[in-house]
């Protein structure tokens, strides 16, 4: 199965692209990953319209077979052991491709919700939409190596 990461809009720090470029190559060793950049919608809307947009972009690359995750922050939240476990079952019983969402700015809207297989949380605190990115990377790339045995996650 490959694991894609969409996000909304572009990176625009440079440290964070770096720091996903590390986990990017070290994911390669495991699975096969990709990161999507969905066009962000201009402003000018109000933020109802705004998340409308932006979900008709997102379901209109979606097939019927792609397993949804949303990055939601009213998601189910798991310790790196758990969200491996919870990843290990998933690339066990689904389709071609995973497709874990990062939001705009003003989050989904109610068709994405209604399409999505799953929501998972990184934290009850708030993160920025560039910084998730890094963080979710950095929690894929672990859970790989815990699934595998492998030195990098303590515990």
């Amino acid at each position: 199965m490959k694991i894609e990461l969409w996000v909304i809009g572009k990176t625009n720090e440079k440290y964070l692209e770096a720091g996903i470029a590390v986990f990017e190559k070290r994911l390669g060793h495991y699975i096969p990953f990709s990161m999507t950049e969905v066009p962000d919608v201009k402003r000018q809307k109000d933020s109802v319209a705004l998340r409308h947009e932006e979900g008709q972009k997102i379901l209109g690359k979606l097939s019927d077979d792609d397993l949804l995750i949303l990055l939601d922050e009213n998601g189910k939240q798991h310790t790196s052991v758990e969200f491996a476990g919870w990843m290990e079952k998933k690339l066990a019983g689904y389709g071609k491709r995973m497709i874990f969402l990062v939001g705009g700015a003003y989050g989904f809207s109610p068709e994405v919700y209604s399409r999505a297989n799953d929501k998972i949380s990184m934290s009850k605190m708030t993160f920025s939409h560039q910084m998730v990115r890094l963080f979710f990377v950095e929690q894929l790339y672990r859970a790989m190596t815990i699934l595998r045995n492998e030195p990098y996650h303590n515990e």
